[in-house]
This record gives structure tokens, C-alpha cells and sequence, in this order.
């Protein structure tokens, strides 16, 4: 894991108690060393702050996934993150999820809170990509490559697929148009979100025939698939 922080207090608490909780850390204090740090450790998180000395946090993540993006596909390769910052406004939030941030976590925080955010990003992130994903009725098969909803085979193209399975290893989680195109579609964060709403409504057509909706939209930020109320 690679803490960044320009702050030495915090930057040594955050890596005292992320080693004390089992993790391998390493730690950087501007966002050049971030990426120098990055290339040689290759760090299977980045606990990033948003303000640094050199540049803002937005843009070490850009430049990160840009140097770490391989030809494998969207999901390979892709570095998990989590902002840690001062900036607590819904737009700073907003902003952190469009530009491909896994969660947000504002300054002053709890350790143990922080590190449980940590580990349920790791464990979405690092799960067994073919374990079968289910939620309420929906099933979703990723080896079989095979969709049901009660009991109802659906038949879904290879990118309603792919987009389907991103969201429902997001389950209850409000995933950004930007994030659904960099893991889905594995284009730049310049790429044309209007794609997205097209698949989305595809989507709700397929599986919301008589059942009840599971794919929500959060305005001004993304999608987020959920199971119905009881």
C-alpha cells in the first residue's frame, strides 16, 4: 500500500497503524515522489491526499493509471484509491469518484473506520472475478457467462455483460460514468459518457421486465445497482 500525505504527523500515524493492522506500507509526501514510489513498489492501494505541495491528488491518479494502464483489458491493472482529504464539499466528492477514486474519506477521520473503508475497497477490487454474483433475484455467472433473473434466462451482448458484472461487484455503491468507462469500456477519462447512459437503459430494459428496479441513477454522479427495499 502507498500512503501519500504531506503532512510527516499524519503521514507517520496513518502508516503506523496501517502496518499494525497487517499491511505492507510504503509512503510518499509530494506527488512526484508518489509516482516514483509507485513504479517501484507497485502498490496494491493508494491512501492519497487531495492537496499536495506540487500538484492536487486528482492529478497523481490520472497520471498513475495512465503509466500502470496495460493492454489486458479494463480491470487489469487498475489501482484502487482512496482520497484522504480536508476537502469535504459534495463537488470535491463528486469530483473524486468522476475522476476514478474507490472512496472518499474526509480529514479529521477514525483509524478504524479508515481502515475498514480500505479493506472492503480491497476486497472489491481483488475478489475471485469468476465467482457467481447475486442480487435479490438476479444472477450473474461470470465463467458460464450467463445472466438470470427469477429463474428467467436473460440474454445480454458481451459490453451489457461486462457492465452488468462491474456493477454488481459494486453492489449498493455509487460507481461514476467515468469509472464505469475506464473498468468497462477501459477508455481515458475523455471518453464520451453518453455511451454509458445508453447501456444503462439497455440494461433496465433487459432486466427489469416485471421485476422490481435494481439499477438507480445518482444525479450528477453515476449509477448504482441495489436490491429493492424490504
Amino acid at each position: 500500500m502507498l500512503v501519500v500525505d504531506d503532512e510527516p504527523t499524519v503521514r507517520e500515524l496513518l502508516c503506523a497503524a496501517l502496518r499494525h493492522a497487517g499491511f505492507t506500507v510504503a509512503a510518499a509526501g509530494t506527488g512526484q515522489e508518489a509516482l516514483t514510489v509507485a513504479e517501484e513498489v507497485s502498490p496494491d492501494l493508494v491512501l492519497l491526499d487531495v492537496m499536495l505541495p506540487d500538484t492536487d491528488g486528482f492529478e497523481v491518479i490520472r497520471l498513475l493509471r495512465e503509466r500502470h494502464r496495460p493492454a489486458a483489458g479494463p480491470r487489469a491493472g487498475h489501482i484502487p484509491v482512496v482520497f484522504l482529504t480536508a476537502r469535504d464539499t459534495t463537488r470535491d466528492k463528486i469530483d473524486g469518484l468522476r475522476l476514478g477514486g474507490d472512496d472518499y474519506v474526509t480529514k479529521p477521520f477514525d483509524l478504524e473506520e479508515l481502515i475498514a473503508r480500505i479493506s472492503a475497497v480491497l476486497r472489491r477490487t481483488s475478489g475471485d472475478p469468476s465467482a457467481l454474483l447475486r442480487v435479490a433475484d438476479l444472477e450473474l455467472d461470470p465463467e458460464g457467462m450467463q445472466t438470470i433473473r427469477a429463474g428467467e434466462p436473460i440474454k445480454l451482448s458481451p459490453t451489457e455483460f461486462r457492465l452488468l458484472h462491474y456493477l454488481m461487484t459494486n453492489v449498493g455503491r455509487t460507481v461514476s460514468k467515468p469509472q464505469i468507462l475506464e473498468r468497462v469500456w477501459d477508455y481515458d477519462f475523455g471518453g464520451d459518457t453518453g455511451i454509458v447512459d445508453t447501456y444503462i437503459s439497455y440494461l433496465r430494459r433487459k432486466l427489469d421486465n416485471g421485476g422490481p428496479k435494481l439499477i438507480h441513477t445518482v444525479h450528477g454522479v453515476g449509477y448504482v445497482l441495489r436490491g429493492p427495499k424490504t
